[in-house]
């Protein structure tokens, strides 16, 4: 099994509650194939760089899993075969990746700044 992640565009046009049934939908084919889901992230509406299907808007989604590399080609023809999907893309992670991940989810890259108080 491989490590996996996967970020999702979805249109603009959507509601925020189908826009999260849509992408629930993803990981309940990943689950259906046996996959073992780590993470799921909604980042929400957010400006692309460019026009995708002439929208400049998109719900972007991140997908962690742990799966058989035939289970990205299942999940990727759903990609496909959704007319919600503007774009999406699907990289594998390496042991480097998988603990910076680890590392992101709790929140260790987060740093609080202090202020330091002057004294006169």
């Amino acid at each position: 099994m491989k490590n996996y992640e996967t970020v999702f565009i979805l249109t603009p046009v959507l509601s925020e509650e189908q826009m999260k049934d849509a992408a629930n939908g993803f990981v309940k084919v990943l689950e259906k194939a046996k996959a073992k889901v780590i993470n799921t992230e909604f980042w929400g509406l957010k400006k692309m760089a460019y026009r995708l299907q002439g929208k400049s808007t998109g719900f972007y989604n991140l997908i962690e899993f742990e799966a058989e590399p035939s289970v990205v080609d299942v999940l990727e023809t759903q990609f496909r075969r959704d007319e919600r999907v503007l774009r999406f893309l699907t990289v594998t992670l390496d042991k480097h990746a998988v603990k910076y991940n680890e590392k992101r989810r709790k929140g260790e890259f987060k740093k609080v700044k202090v202020k330091e108080e002057v004294t006169a």
